[in-house]
């Protein structure tokens, strides 16, 4: 794609020669024009949005951030996976431990969406319940029963609503991943074991005989499910629109792995590390020792089996991306390293220390994936154990790598995340999703590394610290910058997302009461005047007002 500047500039050098006479406007043209925008987003699960019923949702809140977002001047909203988390083990409401890759989160639904939809009546809402930490299992207890009434009354309605949802259902773009979905999910509502390997001999090796018996039996509940998907497609992509509408993108995040529990892993045997046998995980995965354990993290999903994912163009990434491309505008893939070496776990160990390193899939995945689906708009998580190959894959690729800057001090002037040695082909963080916010970060910081972070940006005073990151992200060569929401508002520990290598008590801040987006003049007119001073504030807001303040003189 070019850019009307480049390509005018192209026609300018193409269409004469030495001497001839250049067109009236030659000199109107700005190169900086063609220049690639810089940016900003905010990074803010739907979950941790405002809502009445314990759990943030995709209703008014939802809009009522991206009007926020949009008076900023951000253009980016960056999600967590929106995938259902798994409920058998232990998870917490981690997106990272998805049930399945291709399917969203029910409890997201907004219940007044659904009440405006005339599949539930108000009077079937819940109270408000008092605004704190999201209870993830509190939550599926009160919700689930009204979006399962929401189904079949979906289900069993004559408007076009229903119509809409027998489109979905056979669209062969969801079809293909969303049947299955549903018939994993209603056998192991009705057997009830913790994982699929433990299922029934016929139900565990998908006999053509059982699948179809079971398709039968559990004809309702796999309907019903159907529908579910339908509304939470419905509502997302009603958010998804309105965003793009004022200008703004969505990132969204696609863990590499799937959970081993998962209708991915069951209908797919042959392209994952299993056991032949039973088809529990045989090899797993993890990363080695590293900053936040020194055991290493063990994640305990099933590995892929490349080689024979390589056979077929790696068809299921083929749809995994491409159900990826119609939730977001474009998405960041987490431990992207492991597509160029991944850390290989034997499924009987209790740490990720005595793991090897193994050969990924490399350049051909991803040319595989580009000639399928037509575009790799993507941003590589490349933290941690970066080597060489992996680095090189990225560029190949050309996806933006990420910079962290709470990783950029105590050390020395090398250190790839400090501002000095970024890359325009990056974004910048102050902090993820795994780290602490700014705020708590500095009160546990050693020494030597706040001295660097005084020295480096001139800091004379620990009462602001969060906006002096923010500065330094915004300031960047790298054309996206994305701060965490807890960053914005200077939020201490008690609003960390996650803490790795721990099971409980993660994913479950929320940014406030509902209304609370109107309340943040002083925030929004800070962040406006910082992304101007750093070229992120978007051009076309910059002329539409030049053009609104030349009319008022006039």
């Amino acid at each position: 794609m070019v850019a009307n500047g480049q390509g005018k500039a192209m026609a300018f050098s193409g269409l004469r020669g030495i001497g001839d006479e250049l067109p009236p406007d030659y000199a109107d043209h700005d190169p900086k024009d063609t220049r690639a925008q810089r940016r900003c987003g905010i990074l803010l699960h739907p979950s941790s949005l405002p809502g009445e019923f314990g759990i943030g949702e995709l209703g008014d809140e939802a809009f009522a951030f991206l009007d926020w977002l949009q008076s900023t001047g951000c253009t980016v909203w960056q999600v967590l996976p929106l995938g259902p988390p798994g409920r058998k083990g232990g998870e917490d409401g981690s997106p990272y431990a998805g049930a399945d890759a291709n399917c969203g989160n029910p409890l997201l639904l907004s219940l007044h969406e659904l009440v405006k939809d005339g599949l539930l009546e108000i009077s079937d809402l819940p109270a408000p319940l008092p605004f704190g930490k999201v209870d993830f299992e509190a939550v599926a207890k009160m919700k689930d029963p009204l979006i399962a009434k929401a189904s079949i009354n979906l289900v069993n309605s004559s408007d076009p609503l229903r119509e809409d949802l027998d489109k979905f259902r056979t669209n062969p773009q969801i079809s293909t991943w969303l049947e299955t979905s549903a018939l994993f999910a209603a056998i192991d509502d009705a057997i009830g074991a913790q994982y699929w390997w433990q299922w029934p001999e016929e139900l565990r090796d998908r006999n053509t005989q059982a699948l179809e018996s079971a398709r039968e039996k559990y004809h309702n509940f796999i309907t019903q499910f159907i529908a579910v998907q339908f509304l939470f497609q419905r509502q997302w992509q009603a958010v998804h629109q309105y965003a793009n509408s004022i200008g703004i993108r969505i990132i969204g995040d696609m863990p590499i792995y799937v959970g081993g529990h998962s209708a991915d892993v069951w209908a797919n045997r042959q392209m994952f590390e299993l056991d032949p046998q039973t088809g529990a995980p045989a090899m797993v995965s993890g990363v080695p020792p590293d900053a936040f354990s020194e055991t290493g993290q063990l994640w305990g999903s099933p590995l892929y089996n490349w080689k024979e994912m390589a056979k077929d163009r790696y068809s299921w990434w083929v749809k995994r991306m491409r159900r990826a491309f119609e939730l977001f505008d474009e998405f960041r893939i987490d431990h992207f390293r492991g597509l160029g070496g991944y850390w290989a776990v034997d499924a009987a160990s209790d740490t990720a220390l005595n793991g090897k390193w193994l050969q990924g899939p490399g350049e051909d995945f991803f040319n595989a994936i580009r000639d399928a689906v037509g575009k790799l708009d993507i941003i590589a998580e490349d933290l941690g154990v970066l080597t060489p190959d992996v680095l090189a894959l990225r560029k190949k690729i050309h996806a933006p790598g990420m910079a962290v800057l709470q990783f950029a001090f105590g050390g020395d002037a090398d250190n790839s995340h400090l501002p000095h040695n970024h890359d325009v082909d990056l974004v910048i963080y102050t902090g993820t999703h795994d780290n602490d916010t700014v705020v708590g970060w500095w009160t546990k910081v050693g020494q030597a590394e706040g001295n660097h972070v005084r020295q480096y940006f001139k800091i004379e005073s620990d009462k602001d610290v969060h906006w002096e990151l923010i500065k330094g992200a915004l300031s960047s060569v790298g054309l996206t910058a994305i701060l965490p929401m807890q960053d914005l508002l200077g939020l201490g520990s008690e609003a960390r997302m996650n803490t790795p290598a721990t099971v409980s008590g993660n994913w479950a801040w929320r940014v406030g009461e509902v209304g609370f987006f109107s309340g943040l003049k002083a925030e929004t007119t800070k962040l406006k005047e910082i992304l101007r001073f750093y070229h992120r504030y978007p051009r076309h807001l910059i002329k539409k007002e030049k053009l609104a303040e030349a009319a008022q003189r006039e």
